[in-house]
């Protein structure tokens, strides 16, 4: 049984909001057992908490927005994304702004500064999201959908596809979070220049730039217009009419894939719990990321405690006759054949169960017809 993880000591890193433009400073904490993911806003009075948890998503605009009364935090999911790699479940992140730095915008520095200080083993038990079966959730309006299926690992595969003649069909896999760091961490998010004005005007990629996101010209501009959304942008004048990757080579021919199955990483991590199940996500994006998280969150909530994974043919840690001689208790009260696992703060054991066994007979009434045909 897996136990709790946290990191072993503190850093910091530094960087321009994507959004804001403002410079941050942000900083990882170790946190106690069963703490989970805290963002804590030191610029504000009192130095409010929120946590990092999919009920509290109230944005997806460019990025995943937590709120909580008057707090807010934006540009989350790349930081998240790093820690659920390294299998973190308690930290406490300390910002002094209303998002995240974008850095290179990506989860490459992140994953830097862990791969430094290394995590911590702790004493309570991880708890996983265990998928038994199917689950799905589709936006009606787009037809984009995320599917959960059951599987003995976490894994992820994303399809994207966009009317683009330089960035059309593309799609990313990870079949094991090992291979998180190599693979995904440093791809960078991507924007089509098409979008870069509707995006200034409603206030956000203050801070974007070629060195923080893969920039696609896609759709020719005449060379006035795109000198004038260059100077927006703070970028240098190119040739109007070459198409392509304004930011330069790709880290990966799929980096923009790559990035989004990030990206749908950092969003499931908002269930509050590691995943073990098998993920296909069809033109995600964070408003159907987090939202399909809310709807497992409702799921988590539901039940409480949920039935281990485990292989019933494994040799178990204690057999009938081993119970037997720590309990006083025997047939039909004996509940319990074998012992699966044993953890700090439960246990978990079967009981065999068929339809020609009573299981304490005469407990139940039962209701049967006598010879008149009538119930007794």
């Amino acid at each position: 049984m897996a136990k709790q993880k946290t990191i072993q000591s503190t850093f910091s890193l530094q960087g321009k909001g994507l959004h804001t433009g403002v410079d941050i400073t942000i900083i990882f904490n170790p946190a106690p057992e069963n703490h989970g993911i805290i963002i804590q806003r030191i610029d504000l009075p009192n130095q409010p908490t929120i946590k990092a948890l999919a009920e509290n998503v109230n944005g997806t605009t460019r990025g995943t927005v937590l709120s909580k009364s008057d707090i807010q935090i934006s540009t989350i999911e790349h930081a998240l994304a790093a820690l659920y790699s390294f299998e973190v479940d308690n930290c406490l992140i300390q910002v002094d702004a209303p998002e995240f730095p974008i850095l290179d915008g990506s989860s490459k520095y992140y994953i830097e500064q862990l791969e430094v200080i290394g995590t911590e083993v702790q004493k309570s038990d991880k708890e996983y999201f265990i998928v038994k079966s199917r689950m799905e959730y589709i936006d009606e309006e787009t037809g984009s959908s995320i599917t959960l299926l059951p599987d003995d690992k976490f894994s992820l595969d994303v399809h994207i596809e966009y009317p683009s003649p330089i960035l059309s069909n593309q799609f990313a896999q990870l079949n094991n979070l090992s291979e998180f760091k190599d693979q995904i961490g440093s791809c960078r998010t991507f924007v089509f220049v098409r979008e870069v004005e509707p995006l200034l005007k409603q206030n956000l990629i203050k801070g974007g730039d070629l060195e923080n996101a893969i920039v696609i010209y896609d759709k020719e501009l005449g060379q006035e217009e795109f000198n004038r959304i260059a100077e927006l942008t703070n970028h240098k004048t190119m040739d109007a009419k070459k198409l392509g990757y304004l930011s330069g080579e790709l880290k990966f021919s799929n980096e923009p894939a790559r990035h989004k199955l990030l990206d749908v990483i950092g969003d499931l991590s908002l269930i509050g719990m590691p995943i073990i199940g098998k993920v296909i996500a069809n033109r995600p994006g964070h408003k159907l990321n987090t939202n399909f998280a809310k709807q497992i969150r409702k799921q988590i909530k539901k039940q409480e405690f949920q039935a281990p994974l485990y292989n019933p043919d494994a040799e178990p840690l204690m057999d009938i006759n081993q119970v037997k001689g720590l309990l006083p208790h025997r047939w039909p009260f004996l509940l319990v054949d074998k012992i699966i696992e044993i953890g700090s703060e439960k246990v978990v054991g079967g009981k065999k169960c068929n339809r020609k066994r009573n299981i304490l007979h005469g407990t139940f009434p039962i209701r049967t017809r006598n010879a008149r045909g009538t119930y007794c």
